[in-house]
């Protein structure tokens, strides 16, 4: 959570991390691992302040966000194992979603999250590729709306908004995004698998 006058700031960061994510997430899978852990620590950190306390919530947030960067960063295999897991969690609720229109009990979900865990160890090029392709699509949408102006990406961006980590929930009055995170996900992943992610 962070002060209204930082989201252009957030937003910005966000796009050009979702950028690198999305387009060159296996060559530099280190420094993706280091942007998300960040960003997902600088969120966790900022939360716990008073929203009236700007100075601490922002010092809170680098301070969270280094945190979180470093153990992501030296967390290389648990990193890999914790977006197989995602995925899997991932695929859980958007089947149960498509298929019955509620969440999934909590037995699909940790069994899926278990599965692709494993799955990423196995395959671990893959499993990069496709999951840094499709997690800086959708953080270059977030990015992107909260820059174009949009205020509940530029409240999404800045605060934490369960859509931005929660790819499967539609982001609200913008049904043509998850067509846009798909087509920008594949795009993604066929930049990495053809240029960027090619073994030498």
């Amino acid at each position: 959570m962070l002060p209204l006058s930082y989201q252009l700031p957030a937003a910005v960061l966000l796009t050009l991390g979702g950028a690198v994510a999305c387009f060159a997430g296996y060559r530099l899978f280190r420094v993706v691992l280091a942007i998300y852990g960040f960003i997902l620590g600088a969120m966790l950190a900022s939360s716990m302040m008073a929203s009236s306390n700007t100075l601490g919530m922002v010092v809170a947030a680098v301070v969270g966000g280094v945190l979180g960067a470093v153990i992501m960063t030296f967390a290389y295999f648990v990193g890999i194992a914790l977006i197989g897991a995602g995925m899997g969690a991932l695929v859980a609720h958007v089947a149960w979603s498509e298929l019955r229109s509620v969440d999934p009990p909590a037995l699909a979900v940790i069994g899926l999250s278990i599965a692709g865990a494993v799955g990423a160890m196995l395959l671990q090029r893959y499993v990069i590729i496709i999951s840094t392709a499709f997690s800086g699509a959708w953080t270059m949408i977030v990015g992107g709306l909260a820059i174009a102006g949009d205020a509940r990406a530029a409240r999404a961006a800045a605060t934490g908004n369960v859509w931005i980590l929660y790819p499967f929930t539609t982001v609200p009055g913008q049904p043509w995004v998850p067509i846009a995170w798909l087509v920008l996900g594949l795009v993604g992943t066929g930049v990495q698998l053809g240029v960027t992610g090619r073994k030498r």
